[in-house]
């Protein structure tokens, strides 16, 4: 059985976030032969599901850079968490830095806000946001799980991203990724793309025969990691296209389905 381990923004989704005809139909043709499809993405579950393609695919989705994972129907499968006192050290480090809003995932919801409704906020609404909101409203929930926290930047502060790298770097046991090149997302040190999918074959009890992971940003290394056959998308910055195997068209042109067709020959 063949795995086909496919991330979502910039990826399979298009511009418009969308999955396009031949790509759906590429989807689905995979399916029907039998092998294993896996959403693996930074989002959250409910704005993976929020997407109709989606939501009637039916297949694993593993979320928030592999901190929790889904079954083909729904079922949780397996959470990573941080704990209490590292995020609350986290926390305390990056609010700190200049210019740089938190989101903290938990498990009932992203706060202020998860990362796809913030892309086309401006600088000053950025701003609002993240000074505005009382973080201290997380802490008051006593069945509080912390999957992720993500340093964000406006696009012309990226020099910040630096400073919260140099920040955090060998100070905590956690798994630091970046999906666009103004934010950290940080995760449990058991969180990794490339874990989750291993970790899924021996909760299923399968073993996949080949794994073809499919990525156009910094946390997609990690399961570029674990594959046999990596892919970078064409709109993927040229250090995750030298890290890959096989370079593909961009997701607006159907970069997945034409690395599936012409250049696995699948």
């Amino acid at each position: 059985m063949k795995c086909f381990s496919i991330d979502l923004d910039g990826t399979l989704l298009n511009s418009s976030h969308e999955i396009s005809k031949k790509n759906l139909q590429t989807l689905n043709e995979l399916k029907e032969q039998g092998h294993s499809l896996i959403l693996n993405t930074g989002r959250a579950y409910k704005d993976v599901i929020k997407i109709d393609q989606i939501k009637k695919m039916q297949i694993p989705i593993f979320c928030v850079n592999g901190s929790v994972l889904y079954s083909a129907t729904g079922k949780l499968l397996y959470e990573a968490t941080i704990p209490l006192n590292t995020y609350k050290k986290l926390f305390s480090i990056l609010k700190n830095i200049e210019d740089v809003g938190i989101l903290v995932y938990t498990k009932d919801g992203g706060f202020p806000s998860t990362l796809p409704p913030l892309h086309h906020k401006s600088k000053e609404e950025l701003h609002s946001l993240f000074n505005e909101f009382d973080y201290d409203i997380i802490l008051s929930n006593s069945d509080l799980k912390i999957y992720k926290l993500i340093a964000l930047v406006h696009n012309d502060r990226l020099e910040k991203i630096e400073k919260v790298k140099e920040s955090l770097f060998g100070n905590f046991n956690l798994s630091i990724a970046s999906s666009f090149p103004n934010n950290v997302e940080i995760t449990s040190g058991d969180a990794h793309k490339g874990k989750a999918i291993l970790r899924y074959q021996e909760m299923m009890n399968v073993t996949f025969d080949e794994i073809f992971a499919f990525g156009d940003g910094g946390n997609d290394l990690a399961q570029f990691e674990v594959a046999t056959v990596s892919v970078a998308m064409g709109n993927a910055p040229l250090e995750i296209q030298q890290s890959a195997d096989i370079i593909t068209k961009t997701n607006d042109d159907d970069g997945f389905a034409h690395a599936v067709h012409h250049l696995l020959n699948l």
